[in-house]
């Protein structure tokens, strides 16, 4: 006789510290996607998988159960002068500052490679992909699977939100995961990337695995464990799997919020933009590269013009303008420096958080982000800086942000009389 489940007690055996059967696991996440288990019993459930974790069997069991909820696409297809096009991916875990994938995903493109890049909108303090590109105007993220095959072939490149019929139940979990402070779950964090990659169909993916103060895992014990999770699952599934563990102590660029980071994205296509950005985007794009079986140095295609090439056929082919003037926020205001000296911190969660309190973020599911929102930051770490001078500027449609964003930023900048040489971004590379 064929088990029977219910919702009340799956939810009591993850509470008690209990490993999670394979059938509870098939039920919960096929009952969750067909509406049956409501959004606050799987809310529960996410909280106890968040207090008491899962064993690798379970996260393996609910990642399959995530990807047999829909359908899986298959890329193998996708030919150019009628030879196979290989693909590749990249996923970062999200920082403040993140804008990695905007120049990335036409830098990889520009050198033959099909790149399917299905990307997410903002969690938490963390920007989405989504949310940024749209700041363009006249883009727009949902392609069918037919267009989006299209554009790979045509293209190369393209940002785009996945199709409902892609890990359904991810999509559901993933909104829910943002308004109950369940996040940072190793389990959910590892099974949404990897349920998505590999239904994706992607031949290859790098995952860019942040860690320190503005990532969801603060420590590079916890990036570790996350970054083995998910390039263990990859490779179960047959998908080539990179992780590179990355520094998020300080964020990114000069820049938080959507349009100010498709502006730095440009910055960077052009051949110029902050240097840890230009870094990053080098480091990401070779490791995608070799996966894709081309060798070459991806810094000629950012000094020679042909990323921005790539980016301005894969905004066009999108229905954006990419000459469009990006949006401007209606109120600035500027923090001066408190003291003279040299910013040796800058605190990538009280950047995070004070964007997100600007507008660039969202308080609730489903709701608007604002397109001009968020922080530009003066100075970096290591740079001279002058009281009294500016060091942030916030932007936002709402003066009444203001507040909450200061004090966000209140004590985020450390100035002294000297800092350390800032190292390498790249932590640590987990291949296996």
């Amino acid at each position: 006789m064929s088990e029977v489940f219910d919702a009340v007690s799956v939810i009591a055996a993850k509470r008690d510290g209990k490993a999670l059967t394979d059938g509870q696991i098939d039920w919960v996440i096929d009952r969750f996607t067909s509406g049956e288990v409501a959004d606050y019993q799987m809310s529960a459930l996410a909280m106890a998988i968040f207090l008491n974790g899962m064993d690798r069997r379970e996260i393996a069991r609910w990642t399959a159960a995530m990807i047999a909820s829909g359908e899986r696409m298959d890329f193998s297809g996708l030919r150019r002068d009628g030879k196979p096009l290989a693909t590749t991916d990249k996923h970062s875990t999200g920082g403040v500052g993140d804008k990695i994938t905007l120049p990335l995903t036409p830098l990889v493109a520009s050198y033959g490679v099909a790149v399917p890049q299905l990307s997410g909108r903002g969690l938490g303090h963390t920007g989405g992909t989504l949310d940024k590109l749209e700041a363009i105007a006249g883009w727009r993220t949902d392609l069918t699977n037919e267009q989006m095959f299209d554009q790979l072939e045509k293209v190369g490149g393209v940002i785009c939100a996945a199709g409902s019929g892609l890990a359904p139940a991810d999509k559901k979990l993933y909104a829910l995961r943002d308004v109950t402070s369940t996040v940072e779950a190793i389990p959910l964090i590892a099974s949404s990337i990897m349920s998505k990659k590999i239904a994706e169909g992607t031949a290859s993916l790098v995952l860019d695995v942040k860690v320190g103060k503005g990532a969801f895992m603060k420590t590079a014990a916890q990036a570790r464990e996350l970054a083995e999770t998910m390039v263990a699952l990859g490779h179960d599934s047959g998908v080539d799997t990179v992780a590179l563990l990355t520094d998020m102590s300080t964020p990114l660029g000069r820049s938080a919020g959507n349009g100010l980071e498709v502006a730095e994205s440009l910055d960077v296509l052009a051949g110029g933009g902050p240097s840890d950005v230009v870094e990053l985007t080098l480091a990401l794009a070779k490791e995608m590269l070799a996966l894709a079986g081309v060798d070459a140095d991806p810094a000629e295609h950012l000094a020679n013009g042909k990323a921005m090439d790539s980016w301005k056929a894969m905004i066009a082919a999108q229905g954006g303008d990419p000459d469009a003037p990006l949006p401007v926020a209606q109120h600035t205001r500027t923090v001066p420096a408190p003291a003279s000296g040299v910013l040796t911190e800058l605190d990538a969660m009280g950047v995070g958080i004070a964007a997100w309190r600007l507008g660039a973020g969202r308080e609730r599911q489903g709701e608007p982000v604002q397109a001009g929102a968020g922080v530009t930051w003066h100075a970096g770490v290591g740079d001279t800086v002058t009281a009294g001078e500016p060091l942030f500027t916030l932007h936002t449609d709402t003066e009444e942000k203001f507040d909450g964003a200061i004090a966000a930023l209140d004590g985020a900048a450390v100035i002294g009389e000297t800092a350390a040489p800032r190292g390498s971004l790249v932590l640590d590379r987990v291949t296996a």
